[in-house]
């Protein structure tokens, strides 16, 4: 065999040990971490599985629906429209649901509809963009109550 060989030889064992501490090392610390989610009085999951009334039940943050919509700044400053089951188109055309009086919004600006629980908000391809919370729409988001929607200088809010 040629030094070139065994010296390849040398470094590929080396390597191979080397692999053989990190994958000690790293069993090693997941074992640690279980020992002190355990040490923490919190029942594992296991101990769960045998004992399910040791799970705590899980309690979800209870959500306002949205009721209405309000136009908190703009021309149009203190309107609200109630909310039902059908979309609200936003823009300066007149067929609009809620007609903007402002230069830089689109005819068809935007588009708030329902689905499930939930509010979405949409832009129909506008000039100027809608901002949902300071980040402008590439496709419809959920909108949450109290959250802010701006559309040119009219700034929209659902409330419950």
């Amino acid at each position: 065999m040629s030094d070139l060989t065994i010296t390849a030889l040398r470094f590929g064992f080396l390597l191979l040990l080397w692999v053989l501490i990190f994958s000690i090392v790293s069993a090693m610390r997941r074992d640690l971490m279980v020992g002190r989610k355990a040490a923490s009085g919190a029942p594992t999951a296991r101990e769960v599985r045998k004992n399910p009334e040791l799970a705590e039940p899980a309690q979800p943050p209870v959500k306002q629906q949205a009721r209405q919509l309000v136009v908190v700044e703009g021309p149009l400053k203190g309107r609200s429209l109630p909310l039902a089951a059908s979309p609200i188109l936003l823009g300066r055309a007149q067929e609009a649901t809620l007609v903007l009086e402002d230069d830089y919004a689109s005819g068809r600006h935007a588009r708030l509809f329902p689905q499930g629980s939930r509010w979405f908000i949409e832009d129909l391809g506008s000039t100027n963009g809608t901002y949902l919370a300071d980040q402008q729409l590439t496709r419809a988001l959920p909108v949450e109550p109290g959250v802010p929607v701006r559309i040119g200088k009219t700034v929209i809010e659902l409330r419950p």
